[in-house]
């Protein structure tokens, strides 16, 4: 069930890839894949370039995809990103990780791969800081968005652009 779900996820995916996102196979396992979600246009992550990994469970799409190790992953969850690769934003603590209700209790069998990579995109253009994982974040966030705005841009061009 689960490899016959991923394939055709992979084929909607190329025949109609999500705005700014990829994804496909890492090597030759289909449960193991590789995507980039381009830092949206309208947000201080603009240019900055995030590599996901994506591991599927043996029960997908019962379950939501599993975690690996990158600049982001996705994990029962959270999204995170690797301790080398550095994201400012209210909503991604210091390990990386991110709370996001599609990976874990809002989980639907209905959601996709894609619909995740959007959603992953949709947050760095929207940040939530009434539910941060970095609260001095969100404070600046709130309080200081030419700040906060700067420091993502900084934090981006260091971390996520060739």
């Amino acid at each position: 069930m689960a490899s016959k779900r991923i394939q055709k996820e992979l084929q909607d995916l190329q025949k109609d890839p999500p705005t700014s996102c990829s994804a496909g196979p890492a090597g030759e396992d289909l449960f193991h894949w590789q995507a980039t979600i381009m830092g949206p246009s309208d947000s201080p992550y603009t240019g900055g370039v995030f590599f996901v990994k994506i591991h599927f469970p043996p029960d997908y799409p019962f379950k939501p995809p599993k975690k690996d190790y990158h600049p982001f992953e996705v994990t029962e969850g959270t999204v995170s990103q690797s301790s080398d690769y550095d994201v400012y934003h209210p909503n991604i603590n210091s390990n990386g990780s991110i709370c996001l209700d599609i990976l874990k209790e809002q989980w639907s069998p209905a959601l996709t791969i894609s619909k995740v990579l959007l959603s992953i995109s949709s947050l760095l253009t929207d940040p939530n800081p009434d539910d941060p994982l970095v609260p001095e974040i969100a404070h600046i966030y709130k309080n200081q968005r030419s700040r906060y705005e700067e420091t993502a841009r900084a934090w981006t061009q260091k971390y996520a652009m060739g």
